[in-house]
């Protein structure tokens, strides 16, 4: 049997010899790449964390000791080790195992992680717990260099590092990779901290410069250089005690360092550096193209893909952009670090200028878009929709409340498939159809996308455009930068008895169960302004109103339809259909959307139960 096979809890992790670790460690590679081969998922930056993993668990009395992973997307290997090696051919399938951390799944997932940069903040409130209530255990934050960009990982350290009686350790996992390719001052920081060559050459200027009777001044000018220079500097003035650079996929290095760190009192922050990809040549050569990989076979690899039959709407967004932008030299692309996942990489090429990649930092990309709208510059935010959530205030504040001219595109709206809930767009047309100032659309097809994103560029305040993940109907998209009226919706069918009225992508299945109902339908188009007098009109003339959208009823589209009929005193039997008051879980999107009543029959059955 092998060693992995033997290891069904880090308990067992811990009764291993040291020696045997290598071993288990290459392993524990070669099962992770087997298993995300089979099922898809995240692979480069699971492989960079095996020996991390290993070290903490065998290191660590977990899962008394916490450990709170950042980014959950590199825990793979965590999984494996703490009792799921047997599912992960479930892995980010329905009723399977997540592709991230969650607390229902298994007590070793202390915080459930998916979004970047909560997890100091997260060990902390553990770290505090325990001392109050008189515990004796650790809390470990693991969290990627990427992460360090945002500013709620600045916070958590700034809060922290006042406390020098918690048993608290936050490990850097400094792989010079995010998702997208390093950007910021602080990569820059940290690539100097790993050359070591400004405090060395610092150190020989001070040397050369001063005499030989002034070795006293001499010392004390290389003390003040390190202090100015060494990269420990910035976590030490956050009050950590600062450990490394060390190899993170040395074990030798790694498990005698975390034990002495086990035995420090106070805030702790150990730097490890590791390699995306670790031990899989085609992932190291290629992080990106690894990151999150479909099914694919390990002796081969991923095969460049055969052009797709129906665009993604990923790509009709980067098409649009760089169109665009052809034709204006104001606008200017922003992203917080999703550059291939928002489709800018053509852009970032033809526009490098114009392009900025903010690294992990939502809330500052929505402000700095404003500053740039102010100065008569035309910003376009490419963000997932579950990402602009966190710059909430933001969007509120310095955007819409200065009704700025910013262009929001908002990717992966709706159901997301096998990423689950924490990536799942759910609430964007709740969320936004409140905030004064904002037009808000949504895409039925691609070519609509296209006509959309001009309509909103052009519309000189804040604007919002959302579209699903994966491709369309293949719509023909016509190369015009056409826009349409605002708050105006489309009849695309003449029925009877039942009005349907479809957002976004619940347009199509809803003409299928419209015309197997003979209902009418209208493509809504705008969430706000919403198109009054076409849901008069559709009062009029039927005996009830349904409206259909791939989000939360609760304050969504429907709910803006159910508002304009009440002020304007219409009293109309009324069906609203939208996803459920739940978090939705991980699966494949067809089948999460029909077990939703989302899809064609979905709709269909639900009509049929109210009204017929």
């Amino acid at each position: 049997m092998s060693l992995l096979h033997t290891i069904n809890s880090p308990a067992d992790l811990r009764q291993l010899n040291r020696n045997q670790l290598t071993s288990l460690a290459d392993e524990l590679r070669q099962y992770v790449i087997d298993s995300v081969s089979k099922t898809g998922g995240h692979l480069s930056s699971n492989l960079g964390t095996v020996e991390l993993t290993i070290a903490l668990h065998y290191v660590f009395n977990t899962p008394e000791d916490r450990l709170v992973w950042d980014v959950g997307h590199q825990t793979y290997p965590h999984k494996i080790l703490t009792g799921r090696r047997d599912q992960m051919h479930s892995l980010r399938q329905l009723d399977g195992i997540s592709g991230f951390p969650r607390r229902i799944e298994s007590e070793y997932d202390t915080f459930g992680t998916a979004h970047s940069s909560t997890s100091i903040s997260a060990a902390l409130g553990m770290a505090l717990a325990a001392r109050t209530k008189n515990e004796s255990r650790h809390a470990v934050a693991i969290i990627g260099d990427g992460s360090m960009t945002a500013g709620m990982a600045f916070e958590a350290l700034n809060n922290a590092g006042v406390y020098d009686d918690i048993n608290m350790l936050v490990v850097l996992n400094d792989n010079d990779m995010s998702i997208s390719p390093p950007v910021g001052a602080l990569n820059r920081y940290l690539a100097r901290l790993m050359s070591g060559k400004f405090y060395a050459a610092a150190r020989n200027v001070g040397k050369s410069v001063l005499p030989p009777p002034m070795l006293e001044l001499a010392r004390r000018f290389e003390e003040h250089a390190k202090g100015m220079i060494v990269p420990a500097t910035m976590f030490e003035e956050f009050g950590f005690n600062y450990i490394g650079p060390i190899d993170g996929h040395d074990l030798e290095s790694l498990i005698p360092t975390l034990q002495n760190i086990k035995n420090l009192k106070g805030p702790q922050f150990l730097h490890v550096v590791t390699k995306k990809g670790q031990g899989y040549k085609l992932a190291e050569a290629d992080p990106i193209l690894y990151h999150g990989p479909g099914k694919f076979n390990p002796a081969e690899g991923i095969k460049p893909a055969t052009a797709p039959a129906k665009k993604t709407y990923t790509q009709v967004f980067g098409d649009w952009l760089c169109d665009m932008a052809a034709t204006d030299d104001k606008l200017i692309g922003i992203t917080p670090a999703m550059r291939e996942g928002s489709g800018m990489v053509e852009f970032e090429q033809r526009f490098p200028q114009r392009y900025y990649d903010v690294g992990i930092a939502e809330q500052h990309s929505v402000t700095f878009a404003g500053g740039l709208a102010t100065e008569g510059l035309k910003p376009v935010v490419a963000i997932y929709s579950t990402f602009l959530q966190r710059a909430y205030d933001q969007l509120i504040h310095d955007v819409a409340l200065q009704n700025l001219d910013v262009t929001f595109a908002l990717d992966r709206a709706g159901l997301v498939g096998a990423d689950g809930a924490t990536h799942a767009g759910n609430y964007d047309l709740a969320y936004l159809r409140c905030i004064p100032n904002m037009v808000v659309m949504a895409a039925s097809d691609e070519n609509e996308c296209r006509q959309m994103l001009t309509t909103g560029y052009h519309y000189p305040g804040p604007a919002a455009i959302r579209y699903p993940r994966g491709a369309g109907i293949g719509a023909a998209i016509d190369k015009e930068l056409s826009s349409l009226p605002i708050g105006k919706a489309e009849l695309k069918r003449q029925g009877n008895k039942v009005a349907i009225l479809a957002f976004g992508s619940m347009v199509h299945p809803s003409l299928l169960a419209a015309e197997a109902l003979d209902a009418s339908l209208v493509n809504m188009r705008f969430i706000k302004p919403i198109d009054t007098e076409m849901i008069k009109e559709m009062a009029a003339s039927h005996d009830a109103i349904v409206t259909v959208e791939e989000g939360c009823t609760m304050g969504g589209a429907g709910s803006a339809v159910a508002e304009a009929l009440a002020q304007a005193g219409i009293v109309k039997p009324m069906l609203i259909l939208g996803l459920p008051d739940k978090f939705v879980d991980h699966g494949d999107p067809a089948l999460l959307l029909a077990q939703c009543g989302l899809n064609a029959e979905g709709i269909e059955a639900s009509i049929r139960h109210r009204f017929f």
